[in-house]
């Protein structure tokens, strides 16, 4: 309101403002809306329940996870999107950009689907994160017949394999380095993923790095 009335002209403070509207009754309509989202958003997320089957696999693209986390280029934010076959630990697919938004999640999950042959059925399972729960990326989720599950409320353990990835990512290839593009970032994390697919060792993976514990899975398969 104050910066309103000096653009038109009237020469005024902020704290008379506020006094004044304060004496005529006056609210800015966005603190009661704040005050009710809460409530929507609660509604929103039940439509996403969590599904107890993306607890335990048994077999390679059973479930799938993913996550976003923040990274910097040159003082600035991007994230990055992955998703991972929770019963190999494989990356397969994975996106960079500067928002964090459904166009991110949505390309992380196209790349994977491109990657691996989705049967209808797959869980794809995820934090309550907005950009797993709007619109655009359900849709993306239905027209590939997956299931969508999301962590419980104040059980961050449900997606404890991504948070994993990322804080071995971090750990041991991107602190105590400094990006100045993009292109450098998005280089390094090309980098590291294969390394951590193709020779990274899992001790869940009897020690051995996700492209070879599949490998041999899918030769135990064949074989019986």
């Amino acid at each position: 309101m104050k910066g309103q009335l000096c653009l038109d002209g009237c020469s005024v403070g902020r704290r008379r403002v506020a006094r004044l509207m304060r004496e005529a009754g006056l609210q800015g309509r966005s603190a009661r809306l704040y005050r009710n989202s809460k409530v929507l958003q609660r509604a929103f997320y039940a439509g996403v329940p969590y599904c107890p089957e993306s607890a335990t696999t048994q077999q390679q693209d059973q479930v799938w996870v993913g996550d976003v986390t923040y990274l910097r280029v040159a003082g600035q934010w991007r994230y990055m999107a992955a998703v991972m076959d929770k019963h190999t630990r494989k990356i397969i697919g994975w996106s960079l950009g500067a928002r964090r938004d459904s166009a991110l999640t949505r390309e992380a999950l196209v790349q994977s689907a491109w990657s691996r042959c989705v049967s209808p059925g797959v869980v794809f399972h995820s934090d309550r994160g907005i950009e797993f729960a709007n619109f655009e990326f359900r849709k993306q989720l239905g027209e590939l017949g997956m299931v969508q599950s999301m962590n419980r409320p104040g059980r961050m353990n449900d997606n404890a394999h991504m948070e994993s990835f990322f804080h071995s990512m971090k750990c041991e290839e991107l602190y105590g380095k400094r990006f100045e593009t993009e292109q450098q970032l998005r280089s390094t994390l090309r980098s590291y993923i294969r390394f951590y697919n193709d020779r990274r060792l899992h001790s869940s993976l009897r020690y051995l790095p996700p492209t070879v514990y599949e490998s041999r899975m899918q030769g135990a398969s064949s074989v019986n």
